[in-house]
């Protein structure tokens, strides 16, 4: 593949949330889109909601009806995977199941055009897991978006083992043309952004068993600048929506953190879509309500898995959710997952809401000084456990007096730090 590769005709398979938010993408930065879902009802609900989606830009003077309707008609529906055949870029989008997308992509791969890109939408699984399954890895990497996808600015570009560099910078180019600020990641459970999150979200779930309440937790990273705290965002995303991938793996449901979420979902609190969750919500409002109720639950859960609650103050709140996305943001950045921790700062700033005015998670710390980070580090490990031993990276650059901002990619290579 040339370096001068543009995608010119993409496609797009599955037609649900993120599968539209990606059309309208597309659509919207002038590419031509082939829209495939083993159920055609769902591209048909998608296309309508492209379609009132440009209408409210269009009463909003953002763009013209003209445009409105040249976005439109770069957008056609289509039967069959046969008809993909002369594709230069398909994005599949569909639930996050290996054994699902690993059948996409075998297909694809006979079918699509030798050189074309075959993509993957995925927030987690392994690229080099379903690259593996096609006659063709070097084509193959992860475009994950963040919903919704034609909103939220940033793309997540994930290289897998053998992608070609050519094709690593076809992407990029993409994600320029369609205005998204992209970020490349290395493949691992998470890549970058999720596998962060998911450290954050332990230590939050975790302050509930020990004593805190949601509203408590919510409030005190909406305090320091967060766009929403933790469990608002759960409702907002759908509390079920790990619990089913929990279900669908066979694991992690008997993990203590996840007991409160598994309560909840359990009662129908999926969150803002079902009027309840973490929050209240009053009947087509977004505006979420402390409830007591919650607040019981919490304490029953907490008490059934032994814990003996205390009173946790907002700073125990901040340091801790904060020091665990820095924790891990250092392993990343060591394992080369990320090229440098501004790229870690970007995702964060662009995909989870990190309150711009302090630069980023790796930024923020990098302002404390590694040598304090450190040493709250080992404080807490001394608490808590050894999960929270700082990570070697942490040690290095704490004892050298260097910052995260200081670490090169070649550095990292040659292990010199």
């Amino acid at each position: 593949m040339s370096n001068t590769f543009t995608v010119q005709q993409a496609a797009v398979i599955g037609a649900g949330t993120m599968g539209r938010g990606i059309v309208i993408s597309l659509a919207s930065a002038g590419i031509p889109v082939l829209w495939l879902d083993n159920n055609p009802q769902m591209v048909e609900a998608g296309l309508q909601m492209a379609e009132d989606t440009w209408a409210q830009h269009v009463a909003k003077g953002r763009i013209s009806t003209g445009e409105a309707s040249l976005r439109r008609a770069r957008i056609q529906q289509i039967g069959n995977y046969s008809d993909l055949a002369e594709v230069d870029l398909v994005i599949e989008a569909v639930y996050e199941n290996l054994e699902l997308k690993q059948q996409i992509f075998r297909t694809l791969d006979r079918i699509v055009k030798p050189g074309a890109i075959l993509a993957s939408n995925t927030s987690a699984l392994d690229i080099d897991a379903i690259a593996a399954v096609t006659q063709r890895p070097q084509d193959v990497l992860g475009l994950h978006f963040f919903s919704p996808a034609h909103i939220m600015k940033l793309l997540e570009i994930v290289r897998g083992a053998q992608t070609a560099p050519a094709v690593l910078e076809a992407a990029l180019e993409l994600g320029r043309r369609i205005g998204k600020v992209s970020v490349v990641a290395g493949n691992c459970d998470g890549f970058i952004g999720n596998r962060m999150l998911h450290a954050y979200v332990k230590e939050a779930r975790m302050l509930l068993l020990e004593g805190a309440y949601p509203h408590q937790v919510d409030s005190a990273l909406q305090g320091f600048g967060f766009a929403m705290g933790p469990f608002r965002m759960y409702d907002v995303v759908g509390i079920d929506l790990e619990w089913r991938a929990r279900e669908l793996a066979g694991k992690g449901q008997d993990d203590p953190a996840v007991q409160v979420d598994n309560r909840l979902c359990e009662l129908g609190r999926f969150g803002q879509k079902a009027g309840q969750g973490y929050y209240r919500y009053a009947p087509g409002s977004r505006q979420a309500e402390h409830d007591p109720q919650v607040d019981a639950l919490v304490l029953r859960v907490a008490e059934s898995l032994g814990f003996q609650r205390r009173a946790i103050g907002s700073e125990e709140i901040l340091v801790r959710c904060l020091l665990a996305l820095v924790n891990e943001g250092a392993k990343i950045l060591a394992e080369n997952i990320a090229a440098s921790s501004h790229d870690i700062d970007l995702v964060y700033l662009n995909g989870y809401g990190f309150p711009a005015n302090q630069g980023g998670p790796m930024a923020w710390a990098d302002a404390q000084g590694l040598a304090a980070i450190r040493e709250r580090l080992l404080h807490l490990a001394e608490r808590f456990g050894d999960h929270w031993q700082p990570a070697k990276l942490i040690e290095k650059l704490a004892a050298s007096g260097k910052r995260f901002a200081e670490v090169r990619l070649a550095d990292v290579k040659e292990g010199k730090v």
